[in-house]
């Protein structure tokens, strides 16, 4: 009788260290190492949509909306479909990041998760606060935090029963699931969860925004199903030298899509490996070239850089690198000074062909309503 319980001792303990291994937590390279990508081949499934595009892999899903489809204007069938099927879903806790707040379906998941007795609270940015949907949240019984400063917090994510998280371009507003053009990465892993929890709790929690947060990540390199996926958060750790060598190390190709592209040092970069051969192409927003003071897009025509102007009514919201066709940079982060030093972003580095190749194709739709 002894020796069984022995043996089944034995046998819990190699359960438990093997269901351990699902996700590590690797030592991060130096800056000027740029690791190799994941190598599996697993094949993603396509999330049929009637308004924007998905697809799902084992680990994640990855979504983009679809403002040039003809039915985006009535405003339903995109992408906070799946999201709110995830608030519904939801058990025991919802916390939201959110710069702003409209969308109808989403405001009333928070409600009638809240109502059904999951913990939700959000954080916002104060000067969207005042509007009917937050006041319709607040009025429910759901806790907002403003973030009461000059910068933004303009994160966008979300975090499911600190187990899987929903971030991205994608305000939770009408404009940005059916005007704009914005992705929603989906990700199911419990360390990722906890980096956003962390973050999210630094500012629900303790009341620190912007600047006045140190740098504790407790994850902030992951190897998800063989994919490394970095998490960064700004202003607190120094999201573009992060990305300099990113660029630096382009050997093939750049791609990016950017609201607002205002970095020299970002832009600099990119022109010299232009200059270099690497294979670079962008598009920008229209009213953000327009506007912004300091904006790059002059300097990368004159330098004759293929870079267009984006052609939707709305924005071309998105903020993403591709590089060499395996890397992808994502999330809320503007390529300007605001977001590296004011504002509250956060941005995900992800070493992964097969998800670049979504990003790709993306690429290619908003860059075929472009123009010079």
């Amino acid at each position: 009788m002894k020796l069984y319980y022995r043996l089944a001792s034995l046998f819990f303990v190699a359960v438990f260290i093997l269901s351990a291994c699902g996700e590590e937590s690797p030592t991060p390279p130096s800056v000027t190492d740029v690791p190799s990508t994941s190598t599996a081949e697993a094949e993603l499934t396509p999330i049929d949509l009637p308004v924007g595009f998905g697809v799902r892999g084992s680990w994640f899903e990855l979504y983009f909306t679809d403002p040039s489809n003809s039915i985006s204007s009535q405003g339903t069938g995109g992408v906070d479909g799946p999201l709110v099927d995830a608030i519904d879903a939801a058990r025991l806790s919802i916390d939201v990041a959110a710069y702003s707040i409209s969308l109808n379906s989403v405001r009333y998941a928070l409600i009638n998760a809240h109502d059904r007795g999951v913990t939700v609270r959000m954080v916002m940015e104060s000067s969207n606060m005042d509007r009917s949907d937050p006041q319709q949240i607040i009025e429910a019984g759901i806790p907002i935090v403003g973030d009461n400063r000059d910068g933004l917090m303009h994160n966008k994510f979300i975090v499911i029963d600190r187990s899987e998280v929903w971030m991205g371009s994608m305000n939770f507003t009408d404009s940005g699931a059916y005007d704009d053009n914005n992705h929603m990465f989906r990700i199911r892993s419990t360390k990722m969860a906890e980096n956003y929890t962390k973050e999210f709790e630094e500012m629900f929690v303790d009341g620190k925004f912007g600047d006045f947060v140190d740098p504790e990540t407790p994850n902030p390199t992951l190897t998800i199903d063989e994919t490394r996926v970095d998490t960064l958060f700004s202003p607190d750790d120094g999201v573009a030298n992060a990305l300099a060598p990113l660029l630096s190390n382009a050997q093939e190709s750049i791609y990016f899509l950017a609201f607002s592209f205002t970095s020299n040092e970002l832009g600099e970069i990119v022109r010299t490996k232009a200059e270099e051969g690497v294979e670079v192409h962008g598009v920008m927003d229209d009213e953000q070239i327009r506007s912004n003071q300091g904006t790059e897009f002059d300097p990368f025509r004159q330098a004759g850089m293929d870079v267009l102007i984006d052609g939707i009514d709305g924005q071309m919201h998105h903020k993403v690198f591709i590089i060499d066709g395996k890397i992808v940079v994502l999330g809320s982060y503007n390529f300007s000074q605001s977001a590296e030093t004011r504002n509250d972003e956060n941005t995900l580095i992800i070493y992964n062909e097969q998800i670049a190749q979504q990003f790709l194709q993306e690429f290619e739709r908003v860059a075929s309503h472009a123009h010079e």
